[in-house]
């Protein structure tokens, strides 16, 4: 049975989703403090986590950032709750590797969705990696990508990116030459596709770019439609 931690510290909010990822099969246990969660993650690890971003003590970005800092619990998807208005947040928690978010007010159908599709998603990640047939390196121009030891080179200077930004390169990288749409980029590397949501590529893409240096140059914007990556 797998098992899904909420952290979140408003109790009614929390009981709710723990009954109803009960009543969907997962095994659930919630948490009302960042400290309280961490002490019970060094013993046993969930199958996924979701994180509020206000928290007493320690705030969730900072936990998401410790998370996935750590090579024990780095790649334990997480899903971040967030108010309206918190942009800035979303963006933040998505720049350290969050898989998703939520914004509240939400339904329990919803949140249950969200685990589900990226549980299956992370699922899949894992199924494709471990397929012999998948290259273990992707060389674009100056950039070469190893999939296998997760690291990329801008010539011979290794380039230190986050768990999306690494997977947002190595779309593009597969797919050299090809336009790709944001909203293809937002489903295969996040699991979603929202309106209205597409500034979160934008934001990665920037941040690739940057620290890319002059290699970041061969990735190309086409406006209204997306970008694609030329050597």
């Amino acid at each position: 049975m797998q098992k899904v931690c909420i952290v979140e510290d408003d109790d009614n909010i929390r009981e709710m989703v723990l009954y109803a990822l009960s009543s969907a099969g997962f095994e659930a246990e919630g948490f009302t403090s960042g400290e309280a969660f961490y002490t019970r993650l060094l013993k046993e690890a969930p199958s996924l986590i979701l994180l509020d971003i206000m928290l007493p003590g320690e705030d969730g970005i900072s936990l998401l950032k410790k998370l996935k800092q750590a090579e024990k619990t780095k790649l334990i998807p997480v899903i971040m709750l967030t108010a309206k208005g918190t942009e800035l947040d979303r963006i933040k928690g998505l720049d350290l590797g969050a898989d998703d978010y939520i914004t509240k007010p939400f339904s329990v159908m919803e949140a249950i969705s969200r685990v589900k599709a990226v549980l299956r998603r992370c699922e899949g990640s894992e199924k494709s990696e471990s397929n012999a047939d998948k290259p273990g390196k992707v060389t674009v121009g100056s950039v070469t990508l190893h999939s296998d030891r997760r690291v990329v080179f801008a010539g011979d200077t290794e380039i230190a990116l986050t768990y999306k930004e690494f997977e947002l390169l190595y779309y593009l990288m597969h797919h050299k030459g090809i336009v790709v749409r944001r909203d293809t980029l937002l489903n295969q590397v996040w699991g979603f596709d929202y309106a209205g949501e597409t500034r979160t590529v934008d934001m990665h893409i920037k941040s690739l770019r940057k620290k890319m240096g002059t290699a970041g140059d061969m990735i190309k914007t086409v406006r209204n439609v997306g970008y694609k990556i030329e050597g």
